[in-house]
C-alpha cells in the first residue's frame, strides 16, 4: 500500500452512488440487524440500510471517523475488528470494504480482504446477505472462503471513477446453512474458485462484468435477526498512548533508546537565508504534527530530484537537448480527515 493509504489506515470509502445502487439490490426486512466492520464514516451503511427500520453497527479503528459515524448507526465501537466479539451467526447483514493490502505476520503474508472475510463472516446468520467490496483481483484471494460458505453469489463492476481506479467489484452473496456446507462437493467448490480466479486474473474479465445500475437483475432479501451488543476486548485505542508513559517497562527502556533532548537557545551567528531554511527543512528538523482540531496535520518535508529539459535549434537545423539536473523542496501534509496535500 502506499505511504498515503498507510496513514489514511487503508480508508478508500465507498461513493455514495454506489451505495444506493448497492441498496436497490437489497429486500431489507423490518428488524434486520447490519454490520459494518470498517464503518469509517458511517455515509456507505447508511445508505445501504436507509428506508427501513433496523439496527445498524460500526467497528472503526480511527478515533475521528468513528466519532462522525457514530451519528449515523445505532452503534459504533472504536475499536479493531479483530478485538470486538460478536455473537456467531447473529447479523442478517455483512457490509464489508476492508483495507486493500498485505497482513504481514511470522507463518505467512495474506491479503487484508481474506483476512477480514474469513474473520467477520462467522457473524453472518445463515440466510444472511454478504455484501463484498473489494478490487476485482482479489477475487482469487477469497474464492476459497466464498465457495464454501456462501451460494448464489453475483459479481458486479463499479463504475463510479473511484472505484475503476482500483478496478474495484461488489460480491452479493447468501451465507450457506450449516448442512448446505457439509453437502457441497469439492468439485462444486472448485468451479466456483476457478470462476473466481478467472475474473480476477485478466482485466478483460472486469471490463466484461456487468455494472452494478440502479435496476437489479436480482434482489437480495435481508432477513431479520435479534438485536445485538458489540464488546471490545481489546485495549481501548485512546489510552494507549496515555498508559504506555505509565508503564515501568518503557520507562526502563526509553533511557536506552531515546536520547535527551538538548535545548539550545540564543540568536543564530549569522542571519538565515533561503538555504538555511532549505537544510533545515529537508533534514526533517521542520517535520512534525501541527495544528489542532480540524486542522491537525502532519508535516513532512523531503528533497526531491527535478530534471529540466531544453531544447535549442541552431541555424543549420540541429536539435541539441540539455538535461540540467536540480533538487525542489516538497513539503507533504496530511490531514486527520486522511486529506493529502503537496506544496512545492
Amino acid at each position: 500500500m502506499r505511504i498515503e493509504g498507510r496513514v489514511r489506515l487503508g480508508y478508500f470509502p465507498l461513493p455514495l452512488p454506489e451505495a444506493e445502487r448497492i441498496r436497490q439490490h437489497l429486500q431489507l426486512t423490518p428488524g434486520f440487524v447490519a454490520l459494518d466492520p470498517c464503518a469509517g464514516e458511517g455515509h456507505a451503511l447508511a445508505a445501504i440500510t436507509a428506508g427501513v427500520e433496523g439496527h445498524s453497527c460500526g467497528i472503526e479503528l480511527d478515533a475521528y471517523r468513528a466519532e462522525q459515524a457514530a451519528a449515523r448507526a445505532e452503534q459504533v465501537i472504536h475499536a479493531s475488528a479483530f478485538d470486538v466479539h460478536c455473537s456467531a451467526e447473529s447479523i442478517s447483514l455483512l457490509y464489508l470494504n476492508p483495507p486493500y493490502d498485505f497482513e504481514i505476520s511470522e507463518d505467512k503474508n495474506e491479503r487484508m480482504e481474506r483476512v477480514f472475510l474469513r474473520h467477520t463472516c462467522r457473524w453472518l446468520k445463515p440466510g444472511g446477505i454478504l455484501v463484498l467490496v473489494i478490487p476485482c483481483a482479489s477475487l482469487a484471494d477469497c474464492s476459497e472462503i466464498l465457495a464454501w460458505n456462501f451460494k448464489d453469489t453475483c459479481v458486479y463492476a463499479l463504475t463510479e471513477p473511484e472505484c475503476v481506479k482500483y478496478s474495484q467489484v461488489v460480491l452479493f452473496g447468501i451465507r450457506r446453512t450449516r448442512s448446505e456446507r457439509e453437502r457441497v462437493r469439492d468439485d462444486d467448490v472448485s468451479r466456483q474458485r476457478m470462476d473466481y480466479y478467472r475474473k480476477s486474473r485478466a482485466l478483460d474479465e472486469f471490463r466484461q462484468l456487468h455494472p452494478l445500475t440502479d435496476r437489479p437483475s436480482r434482489i437480495y432479501p435481508v432477513p431479520a435477526a435479534e438485536p445485538i451488543t458489540l464488546a471490545d476486548r481489546g485495549l481501548p485505542l485512546d489510552e494507549v498512548e496515555d498508559l504506555l508513559a505509565k508503564s515501568p517497562a518503557y520507562r526502563q527502556a526509553s533511557r536506552l533508546l531515546i536520547g535527551k533532548e538538548d535545548h539550545v537557545a540564543g540568536r543564530p551567528l549569522t542571519p538565515l537565508h533561503g538555504g538555511h531554511v532549505g537544510l533545515l527543512a529537508v533534514s526533517g528538523l521542520l517535520n512534525g504534527i501541527f495544528g489542532e482540531g480540524p486542522t491537525l496535520h502532519i508535516a513532512r518535508w523531503q528533497s526531491v530530484k527535478v530534471t529540466d529539459t531544453v531544447e535549442e535549434t541552431d541555424d543549420a537545423g540541429v536539435t541539441t537537448i540539455r538535461e540540467k539536473e536540480r533538487f525542489s523542496h516538497e513539503l507533504r501534509i496530511v490531514f486527520r480527515d486522511g486529506r493529502v496535500a503537496v506544496l512545492n
